[in-house]
């Protein structure tokens, strides 16, 4: 139910921030069965949420332990089923003259595993890192270890590695466009005998085709600038979305400006501030109105708020799927 709620809300912030999600080659992702998701990482915690918002089943995710020091995110990442992962690099920093533990990831990588075992889908930043960088950087091999011993110790059938390419217009300006592109899947069972690094570098070069692609956008009258067509009902739910959240959205990407350290973080703090914002906002609007009428219609009016700003976000912008 938390992973449905969040990815809800996170879809209708992404659709408030981007002008578009376009997605391309959604049939390669089989409904059901296991799936490691090996993802580019360019724009930080936005890829997490963009994937798990273009992909209709249930994600597990990975993250890099330290953001567990963070106290909310070490709620948010049990509740929605966030497995931490321990970074040779991040190991470097805490003993920076000491050994780095070749153990420390045997507990999250049996979860892991667990989860293919259960058929699940798990996704995976290969790079280890998110940057800005204009070329993939290169892969760890923790991706192929985990397909590797999934098939060959665990003895889990049909398991595919999915590339996904995620490509930005321009990662931390409001308004632009997004590029998601699923490549090639290659199966486990269909390998045959292969070693981790080579099995990494055939990852890679699938990953690589669908990486980082330039932005085509789409010209006036093609698909890729065609609105929802509306009702009058619709269109005056979205304009009471635009009425009752544009002036928290604002304020919220003021603050993510000012607070910004590097290119990921505009569009990635605006959509965390833009969330703990307008939850206030829900809340002081219903203490509001139960003071000047009664809960009950409180709660019906606050109700209507996440409606409108669902149609608000998404009547006026392109989700293409390929």
């Amino acid at each position: 139910m938390i992973y449905g709620l969040f990815r809800w809300l996170t879809g209708i912030a992404l659709h408030w921030f981007y002008s578009s999600i376009r997605v391309i080659g959604r049939d390669r992702v089989p409904a059901r069965g296991p799936v490691l998701l090996a993802a580019s990482h360019h724009n930080a915690l936005l890829d997490p949420l963009i994937a798990g918002w273009i992909i209709p089943r249930r994600l597990t995710l990975t993250a890099k332990a330290t953001l567990m020091d963070n106290a909310f995110l070490a709620w948010l990442f049990p509740a929605v089923g966030i497995v931490p992962l321990r970074r040779a690099g991040d190991e470097r920093k805490d003993k920076p003259n000491g050994r780095i533990d070749l153990a420390r990831n045997t507990g999250a990588f049996k979860n892991l595993l667990d989860a293919l075992a259960l058929g699940r889908m798990i996704l995976i930043f290969p790079e280890g890192k998110s940057h800005s960088e204009p070329a993939l950087a290169p892969l760890r091999t923790g991706i192929a270890r985990i397909a590797l011993e999934a098939r060959d110790q665990r003895r889990i059938s049909n398991l595919q590695i999915i590339p996904l390419g995620l490509s930005f217009e321009s990662k931390g300006n409001p308004g632009t466009a997004v590029l998601a592109e699923f490549g090639e899947p290659l199966l486990m069972d269909e390998v045959g005998p292969i070693d981790v690094d080579a099995l990494t570098r055939m990852v890679e070069q699938r990953l690589s085709v669908v990486s980082l692609k330039p932005m085509i956008l789409p010209v006036k009258g093609d698909s890729g600038s065609r609105k929802r067509s509306m009702n009058p009902v619709v269109s005056a739910i979205a304009a009471w979305g635009e009425f009752t959240h544009r002036y928290v959205i604002d304020i919220a990407r003021d603050l993510a400006v000012k607070r910004s350290k590097s290119p990921e973080d505009p569009a990635m703090l605006t959509i965390i501030f833009s969330l703990v914002f307008i939850l206030a906002s829900y809340a002081a609007q219903f203490a509001v109105v139960t003071a000047l009428s009664n809960p009950l219609w409180a709660a019906f009016y606050v109700a209507t708020l996440p409606v409108g700003a669902y149609w608000a976000a998404f009547v006026n912008h392109g989700e293409e799927r390929g």
